[in-house]
């Protein structure tokens, strides 16, 4: 195959999921000889949900026409794990049929994930009206989840993981964390796999604007941030004051620049305080200005308190501090203004954001294990 190769050329793409979905797209159009996976498309799984009394949510390899009336499809997604584990979590959580109509209540009415079963409620003698309305209030749940209107799920979710964390259940943190992950990767933002094709740049070409819209909302809100070059971002974790960890993790033109990447261990001896712990590592950072590039814009995961406290160190380095807070997300400047956000600034400062939140946390959790393991 390499001997027989002309040249190599590549297309960058911002995620994972998109990467397998051109690659199963061109595979189809090209159909190239030494590939013999995914040139026929069957292998990208729908999940649908059908047009009928009782709807069923069904994930399909193809669709069909003349196989279902449809009231809503979502997809295509190229891990059918992935897509058969989120119906499995959202099954639990919002009860559905993937049967057609029988006589007897099916199997999975009898462990809770078909209740109220279609079958019992069209067989009963009884009207069964509020078991009918609960099976379609179970349906308009499950199209938000999958139409990514899924705060409220994702929500739960969160507190479920924080409180399993906080009884130091870490194995069933874990698991609820991996849901929450799954859930993320099917509702993600995709985009079309022509339009990667038609711009080789397309990736670049995102990223500047990510960088320019959030440039423009700086520099409406009093900031003099001319350039973006380099952006930092600072966020604390830790159980209870126990093993208290911060991370640093740097953006460089809009890119995940993993070089850079710092973690500290917190010194002090309130660690259960984030301000007390975000001063010392606001504190630590500007002693290492000269050591370490010096950043254009610092990102603080956390409100005005955390803000104010990193604004009073590095305002005098004239380097401009924003916090992001969440429910909704949104921006908050020194003075105490908060902007919502949406769109393309979003999408940038949520994936700093949550890349140091992960750094935080793998650091936090390496220290917690070897402390319990003393």
């Amino acid at each position: 195959m390499v001997s027989e190769a002309d040249n190599m050329t590549y297309i960058e793409v911002t995620s994972d999921l998109e990467s397998l979905l051109l690659e199963a797209d061109q595979i189809r159009k090209n159909k190239p000889k030494y590939n013999i996976l995914l040139k026929d498309d069957k292998h990208a799984l729908y999940i649908v949900i059908t047009r009928e009394e009782f709807p069923r949510v069904l994930a399909v390899r193809k669709l069909l026409s003349n196989h279902y009336s449809l009231i809503s499809i979502f997809g295509p997604f190229p891990n059918s794990t992935n897509v058969k584990t989120i119906l499995k979590m959202i099954r639990k959580v919002f009860p559905f049929s993937d049967h057609k109509i029988g006589k007897k209540p099916c199997l999975y009415n009898h462990l809770g994930l078909c209740s109220p079963c279609p079958n019992s409620i069209i067989n009963s003698e009884l009207q069964m009206t509020n078991e009918r309305q609960e099976y379609k209030r179970n349906i308009r749940n499950i199209k938000l989840v999958l139409s990514r209107k899924f705060n409220t799920v994702r929500k739960s979710l969160e507190i479920e993981m924080n409180n399993f964390s906080k009884q130091q259940k870490y194995e069933e943190a874990a698991i609820i964390r991996e849901r929450i992950k799954t859930l993320d990767y099917i509702t993600q933002e995709r985009i079309d796999t022509q339009e990667f094709l038609q711009n080789p740049n397309l990736v670049d070409d995102i990223r500047k604007e990510e960088l320019e819209n959030l440039r423009t909302l700086l520099t409406v809100h009093g900031s003099q941030s001319t350039n973006l070059h380099r952006i930092e971002c600072f966020d604390i974790a830790h159980l209870s004051g126990v093993s208290a960890t911060a991370s640093m993790v740097v953006l460089t033109n809009g890119e995940k620049d993993n070089t850079e990447y710092k973690h500290f261990k917190v010194k002090q001896k309130n660690g259960q305080s984030d301000y007390d712990s975000m001063k010392e590592i606001a504190i630590r950072r500007a002693n290492n200005i000269s050591k370490w590039p010096k950043p254009n814009l610092i990102i603080v995961d956390g409100g005005l308190g955390q803000v104010k406290i990193f604004n009073a160190i590095f305002s005098k380095l004239d380097i401009p501090v924003v916090g992001i807070a969440k429910h909704p997300d949104r921006l908050v400047f020194p003075d105490g203004t908060k902007v919502r956000l949406q769109g393309l600034t979003l999408q940038l400062v949520s994936r700093i954001r949550d890349e140091a939140h992960r750094f935080a946390r793998r650091y936090h959790h390496l220290l917690l294990s070897k402390k319990l393991l003393v």
